[in-house]
């Protein structure tokens, strides 16, 4: 007997359980992400609750049932009645290979959304700023610290406001898990972020190393485009070991991570000003503006448009993967209140 839509049979429980249509499989994977970000077991509501803060509205009711149909597939497990869920290893690797489609054109997805939450008014200081979060061992994390601050001080960071969090605690949307030390970067996105409350498009072409000559930038040795990439090309290069912000620190000469964008050459000077807002609530991280349509560290750019090269927020952090300690980063990950970052040199008087 024909269901009540067209030819099409009524979708039963094993069917939603073996073969989940495209929009269950979205909310499934959301849910799997919240449970890996977690620090321990969490239940509906509290999932329901994240779930809500991404733009996904779920009942705590249907989350539930998403639940009992994961538990079935062997993506999660039971903690305990009042406990709630743990991903598996088996969700662990859902995650990671799942809807490849989506994936595709995932970084430059990651940094409109982020651009798009970002709602920091640099003349207020208030509102959202977006971060990279950088999970540390704790027990290098003093040492991760004085590695980094060389960077810092040399301004090879977007911001020197930086924001720390223990096991259990919360940056943004991460939460640190056990035995690691959360770090929160600012991230470049946030000149994309305040240039679009002012109506200026801002196009973010690539992440890439550039190569520093008597402290300059000169020019782009590896490059990868956002749009074509599945991961950001920021993460991608520091695993590669492809960087030398150390050396440029000491020397002026070596590799770091840049970005490269391009403005509306009829928005020249509304960049500049507000670059200079950004500036003086502690926010910087251009190097270089170039002129119309004329190339800039040997990209060239588009007519009528304005090369911008930008300082990858994880410098800094560079630092600590090139002296041997590893480090998990999950660039352009989340935003945070402004009034929660500190300045990197006040950490120190907190005993960190």
């Amino acid at each position: 007997m024909l269901g009540a839509v067209g030819n099409k049979l009524p979708f039963t429980h094993m069917e939603a359980l073996f073969f989940p249509s495209e929009k269950i499989e979205r909310k499934i994977l959301l849910i799997l992400k919240i449970l890996r970000d977690s620090s321990g077991p969490i239940g509906a509501r509290l999932i329901a609750r994240r779930m809500y803060e991404t733009g996904v509205k779920l009942s705590e009711r249907a989350v539930r049932y998403h639940l009992k149909l994961m538990d079935e597939r062997g993506l999660t497990r039971l903690a305990g009645r009042r406990d709630g869920r743990l991903i598996s290893r088996k969700g662990i690797e859902e995650l990671d290979n799942a809807m490849v489609r989506d994936k595709l054109g995932l970084a430059i997805s990651r940094i409109e959304i982020l651009a798009f939450r970002t709602t920091f008014d640099p003349v207020l200081r208030e509102g959202l700023v977006p971060v990279n979060i950088s999970l540390i061992p704790r027990e290098r994390f003093r040492k991760a610290l004085s590695i980094m601050r060389p960077a810092f001080d040399a301004g090879l960071a977007v911001s020197n406001l930086v924001a720390v969090a223990p096991s259990g605690g919360r940056l943004g949307d991460v939460t640190v898990p056990e035995g690691m030390m959360g770090l929160a970067t600012v991230c470049s996105i946030i000149i994309n972020g305040v240039l679009l409350k002012k109506g200026v498009p801002m196009d973010s072409k690539f992440g890439g190393i550039l190569q520093v000559r008597d402290r300059k930038p000169l020019r782009f040795v590896e490059l990868i485009y956002y749009s074509g990439s599945s991961l950001d090309p920021s993460e991608a290069f520091i695993r590669a070991k492809m960087t030398s912000v150390g050396k440029v620190v000491e020397t002026g000469e070596g590799k770091i991570l840049s970005n490269f964008r391009e403005v509306p050459a009829l928005c020249r000077t509304l960049l500049q000003n507000t670059l200079s807002s950004l500036n003086e609530a502690g926010i910087g991280g251009v190097l270089s503006v170039g002129e119309v349509s004329e190339p800039i560290c040997q990209i060239p750019v588009d007519v009528n448009k304005v090369g911008v090269i930008l300082l990858g927020g994880l410098n800094p952090v560079c630092c600590v993967q090139e002296a041997g300690i590893e480090v998990e980063n999950r660039a352009m990950s989340s935003v945070m209140e402004y009034k929660k970052l500190v300045r990197f040199s006040e950490l120190k008087n907190a005993g960190l």
